[in-house]
């Protein structure tokens, strides 16, 4: 049983029973109730933008969700083969009333999602969600008669749009970048990445390598961009002596590097060197990221006399954050980079754009680039969840336990040491707890990962 229903949407492994897994009946129900949803809280016909990535199933979920919208009264402008940012420009762009993405991002090939989006191409809030989902259980739906059935357009230049859109930025130098006769190397993890990177280092003018660009939905590797995942990236990366790999998720909203030596650049530090390009540029202004992202943010930040806010887990959560504050930048230390002029949403392209740009006026090396910011290492654990763990319980136990240490509990629970922390939750799109610290080594973040594992699984076993 794999199947999670979350504020955000539907996600779980193709095939089995409805209910359990993520089946053709789950996929009708969801688009069902959100159609249902937009038809209440818009006035006239709605016209949602949709899309998906490489995956093998994207194609057949896809069609599922386009036609029962269409069934349900509903205008669809269907892009395809898209990416998760470059759908989200297109219901800005296209001036539509929602969009619904079929992706499941890192998770393997077997799994997909819907993921919802309001008229501002942003995910629904969570109380939307919410409403959305107990609409699907309650199958209260009437589909429209034959003279109200939607019309289904093809829009197959999502990807090329928002490329144009992204080069106009005004802190993206194309021709500057162009001046530097690079070369580098792709992973495209065989989705929709190794469509759209490609295309936008062609306007660039950057040479490069592309691997995992032609067998999609089969993911050459996890697909999750961590340095364990991105081992043949770094080795090809240092073997042709490119000054940069490059690698995105399958959804293309997660971007990271690996340096000109075949080292991480880091997850963490996509953002953090966009954002001090920002400040260079732009002046002091305040960055958002959620609880699970780098004290490096926070330094950077304060340098140019700013102020870093954090929010929970989510991207919704820090693009609400990042309006409040009315952020600079912001976005999560997976690699997430949100840019307010642009858009709400995390976005690989635009990220890559920025970064091309800050890397050729700086005229450093990435590794140069990288040495140059505060050195925090990061400890990324989870454990595997039990029907019988009652983990609200956890997370109230270890708190007790660390009851001298200041404590954040925003978003499960955060917890302080000196120059460290560690933050404990429950994943939002799998059945785990994930847990990450950080500290000014690896072996000090690893050592209190281990310790805090060691404190949940003792707990675990009390309980059971």
């Amino acid at each position: 049983m794999t199947l999670i229903k979350s504020v955000s949407g539907f996600r779980g492994t193709i095939g089995g029973k409805p209910g359990d897994n993520l089946t053709p009946v789950d996929i009708v129900n969801l688009t069902s109730a959100y159609a249902k949803w937009l038809l209440e809280n818009t006035g006239g016909k709605p016209t949602v933008v949709t899309g998906r990535d490489g995956r093998i199933s994207g194609e057949a979920v896809l069609n599922m969700v386009n036609s029962t919208l269409a069934l349900c009264g509903i205008d669809v402008i269907n892009c395809d083969l898209s990416t998760t940012p470059s759908v989200e420009m297109a219901v800005l762009r296209k001036k539509a009333d929602g969009g619904i993405i079929c992706t499941a991002s890192h998770n393997p090939m077997e799994w997909n999602a819907l993921k919802l989006l309001n008229s501002r191409g942003e995910f629904i809030s969570p109380e939307e969600g919410q409403e959305i989902v107990k609409m699907s259980e309650q199958l209260d739906i009437t589909y429209a008669d034959v003279e109200h059935i939607g019309s289904i357009q093809a829009y197959p230049t999502s990807m090329e749009d928002h490329i144009r859109e992204v080069l106009a930025m005004d802190l993206v130098e194309s021709e500057l970048v162009d001046r530097q006769n690079w070369r580098m190397v792709v992973d495209g993890i065989n989705s929709t990445g190794a469509m759209i990177i490609p295309q936008l280092l062609k306007y660039m003018g950057v040479e490069f390598l592309l691997l995992n660009g032609r067998n999609f939905g089969h993911f050459a590797h996890n697909a999750e961009p961590l340095p364990e995942n991105l081992t043949d990236l770094a080795e090809k990366t240092k073997q042709s002596n490119a000054i940069l790999g490059i690698a995105v998720d399958p959804d293309v909203d997660r971007l990271v590097f690996i340096d000109e030596n075949g080292e991480p650049f880091g997850e963490e530090y996509t953002l953090v060197a966009i954002a001090d390009y920002y400040h260079r540029e732009k002046g002091s202004g305040d960055t958002v990221s959620n609880l699970s992202s780098s004290m490096a943010l926070t330094k950077i930040t304060e340098k140019h006399g700013g102020k870093h806010y954090q929010s929970a887990v989510g991207e919704r959560h820090v693009v609400d954050e990042m309006k409040k504050r009315k952020a600079l930048i912001g976005g999560e230390g997976n690699g997430g980079i949100i840019c307010p002029e642009l858009h709400y949403g995390r976005d690989a392209v635009a990220g890559l754009a920025l970064f091309l740009t800050f890397l050729a006026k700086t005229g450093k090396t990435a590794s140069a680039l990288r040495a140059q910011y505060p050195h925090f290492e990061m400890a990324k654990e989870k454990i595997r969840l039990e029907g019988t763990s009652d983990i609200d319980k956890l997370l109230e136990e270890i708190k007790n336990q660390y009851s001298s240490k200041e404590q954040d509990t925003t978003d499960g629970l955060k917890i302080y040491f000196d120059n460290a922390w560690c933050h404990i939750r429950k994943s939002n799109t799998e059945p785990i707890l994930r847990i990450y610290t950080e500290a000014e080594d690896r072996k000090k973040a690893t050592d209190l990962a281990e310790q805090l594992i060691n404190d949940i699984e003792q707990l675990k076993n009390k309980q059971q």
